[in-house]
């Protein structure tokens, strides 16, 4: 599987980190991901307080971090989400499933078809990534702007 947000072959953003809605408006999420054609994409549609909700569509995979400074809070609303863990654990989530990943957690998601879920994390939730073990025992890591994965 090809890890879009690390080496993306164009010039196609990937990524926004400014709020795709104001406050006081109806958010329709199932809306705004039909309207994403691309295979990964991921934006922040909310801030609430000093957190945000970010929406994210991939068929693919993202490769082993860890955020330092967050949970990440996962919400699958289209497709199936897999969760592979550090210590070899695998959580497999479906439409309406929920998943907590701890603040330093060493983790990576993949999506087999498209699919399209919530994550809640504190908007200075830097990706930091783990390059060589998953386990993050080498210390190999590289932080690389906000979070989404």
């Amino acid at each position: 599987m090809t890890d879009y947000r690390m080496q993306r072959a164009d010039d196609s953003v990937t990524h926004d980190e400014r709020p795709a809605f104001a406050p006081l408006s109806i958010v329709d999420f199932e809306r705004a991901a039909r309207a994403i054609d691309a295979q990964y994409r991921n934006f922040v549609a909310l801030e609430v307080n000093d957190h945000c909700v970010r929406v994210a569509v991939m068929e693919g995979e993202f490769r082993w971090h860890r955020h330092q400074r967050s949970d990440e809070c996962f919400l699958v609303l289209e497709g199936e989400l897999e969760i592979d863990l550090a210590d070899g654990t695998t959580v497999h989530l479906v439409p309406g499933q929920a998943f907590l990943i701890p603040r330093d957690i060493v983790h990576r998601t993949r999506a087999q078809r498209r699919t399209v879920n919530l994550c809640f994390e504190h908007r200075d939730a830097y990706t930091d990534v783990v390059f060589e073990d998953a386990t993050g025992a080498n210390g190999s890591s590289s932080r690389r702007g906000k979070s989404g994965g």
